[in-house]
């Protein structure tokens, strides 16, 4: 009796529902930060032992080049289709299939020649770029009201991951014995970020009972009718976005070369691309909660971009008298990325918004950014020295500066 008593209850139990936000709990905020850890990895560990890569394959310039563009190429492409994969199977299991591929692509690549790798950090780089876009997604729905809490711990993870990932990679080249090892190394960290999302990551319940008819005279929510393609400030967002983009990975790209190139051993240079990347998760855990807390963060674009003129300024001119001051005014700067995406939250009215105008920016932006890495090391080929390449990013951070600005006025899409 007591069992079929029970049937009817079990029968409308709540059923998880794939359309709703995920449960924002704690381990879903660890999650969060153990994911957003993976996302650079991929890029600093090749740049940090990139000479050792390139001469064990004998590979040209243009080809070096080539690799140091693939991953923002990549983000560009594979942006699109995010919030398709988002609303077609969740975002529990669309982050999931995406630290998956990450996973894959990080062993595939090291197991054969230039070309291999080229396809396999073009595959872990997709599993990035589905990550890039719907995380963010995740911290605005499931954290409402954390969100500049949670944007900066998950910025700070990023930054913390992408400065182990420089620093770490040549002592593990030399205890390993091979540059391949040391870099098919970093999947047990996407693959730890895979059990523990796997484990936190559960969506809201869909209701037993159908839901009410809204009350007479009560407005429905707003929905949006036109394409963020139409939004003026959605296109400024969007090349802001590109160009901040466009520094870090000329930065993660070629910094341990250029220093290589001033003299700098192998194992320093790491290291002071890590320095760069390590200094974001400080900032990163002050400058979002931060921004939320005023209207305009256009005072905070100017303050950051100013501080990455100056550390690329410094390097293009005396690149050996003060390399370490250099690397910390760039680090620094790069801290508009936090930046960066706590905007296109504040921009936008709902989370359906902010999916749109974040799958905009990453997508369009990273293509835009895609021509920074390979053209500075092409103008660097070109002229024989990395200064013209220094000059031309420099000139390239006014823009971005001017374009935060008008980005960081307080209104929206």
């Amino acid at each position: 009796m007591d069992v079929l008593a029970g049937a009817p209850a079990a029968a409308s139990a709540p059923r998880p529902n794939r359309g709703a936000a995920l449960v924002g709990s704690t381990l879903l905020a660890v999650g969060v930060a153990l994911a957003a850890a993976n996302l650079r990895p991929a890029v600093t560990s090749l740049a940090s032992v990139l000479g050792d890569v390139r001469a064990s394959l004998g590979a040209t310039t243009a080809w070096t080049s080539l690799l140091t563009a693939v991953p923002t190429v990549c983000f560009g492409v594979a942006a699109f289709a995010a919030p398709w994969l988002g609303r077609r199977f969740g975002m529990a299991r669309a982050v999931g299939a995406s630290l998956v591929v990450l996973t894959l692509g990080l062993v595939l690549r090291v197991l054969d020649g230039p070309a291999v790798l080229l396809g396999g950090t073009f595959t872990a780089c997709a599993g990035i770029a589905v990550c890039n876009v719907l995380i963010p997604v995740v911290v605005k729905e499931s954290f409402p009201d954390k969100v500049g809490f949670l944007t900066g711990v998950y910025t700070a993870a990023l930054a913390a991951g992408a400065a182990v990932g420089a620093a770490l990679t040549p002592t593990l080249e030399t205890a390993l014995g091979s540059w391949q090892l040391a870099a098919a190394t970093w999947a047990l960290l996407s693959l730890a970020a895979l059990l523990v999302w796997s484990a936190s990551a559960r969506h809201g319940a869909a209701p037993a009972v159908p839901v009410a008819a809204p009350a007479r005279g009560a407005q429905p929510a707003p929905e949006r009718r036109t394409s963020v393609l139409r939004s003026p400030l959605a296109w400024v967002i969007t090349v802001f976005f590109g160009l901040q983009s466009l520094l870090a990975y000329t930065v993660m790209g070629w910094l341990p070369q250029i220093m290589a190139d001033s003299g700098v051993d192998r194992t320093t240079a790491g290291m002071l691309l890590a320095i760069t990347m390590v200094l974001g998760v400080p900032v990163s855990l002050i400058v979002p909660p931060l921004a939320t807390r005023w209207g305009s963060q256009s005072w905070l674009v100017v303050l950051l971009g100013s501080l990455s003129i100056a550390g690329i300024l410094g390097l293009a001119v005396a690149p050996t008298a003060a390399p370490g001051l250099w690397v910390v005014l760039i680090g620094t700067g790069m801290c508009v990325f936090p930046l960066a995406l706590v905007i296109i939250s504040l921009r936008t009215e709902s989370a359906a918004d902010t999916a749109r105008l974040s799958a905009m920016a990453q997508s369009i932006g990273y293509l835009i950014s895609a021509a920074g890495p390979f053209a500075f090391g092409v103008l660097r080929d070109v002229t024989g020295a990395w200064t013209v390449s220094m000059y031309v990013l420099a000139a390239i951070l006014v823009a971005l500066v001017a374009l935060g600005v008008i980005a960081g006025r307080p209104r929206t899409i």
